[in-house]
């Protein structure tokens, strides 16, 4: 997708300050960081949101949680962090590629959820 800025982040047009990437995946350290620690795991593929998951992409998503917990034990996230995806417009997404956020270091309120 060419207005995407995950995917020109994939492509390597935009830089990134990549913590991890393979064949399908990608995870980058966010640019406007909520937390000491706050990384973005996004699929290469282009996926719009949640709502699009089906059983053709979903080894995808789990390859993600995957990538995370990996991520998390490599940052000595052991005492805990979130993963936060936010679903469509009215869910808070503001760039419109799947994407999960990581975050730790510091409370994120006990309202979010």
């Amino acid at each position: 997708m060419t207005d995407c800025i995950f995917c020109k982040i994939v492509s390597g047009e935009i830089p990134s300050k990549k913590i991890y990437e393979d064949e399908d995946i990608i995870a980058f350290h966010d640019i406007n960081p909520q937390a000491p620690v706050h990384f973005l795991v996004i699929p290469k593929e282009h996926i719009v949101s949640a709502m699009e998951v089906n059983a053709e992409n979903s080894g995808i998503i789990a390859r993600c949680f995957e990538v995370i917990a990996a991520l998390a034990k490599k940052e000595g996230l052991s005492e805990g962090f979130h993963i936060i995806n936010n679903c469509g417009e009215k869910g808070g997404q503001t760039v419109m590629h799947l994407h999960f956020h990581v975050l730790s270091g510091r409370s994120l309120g006990e309202t979010l959820v």
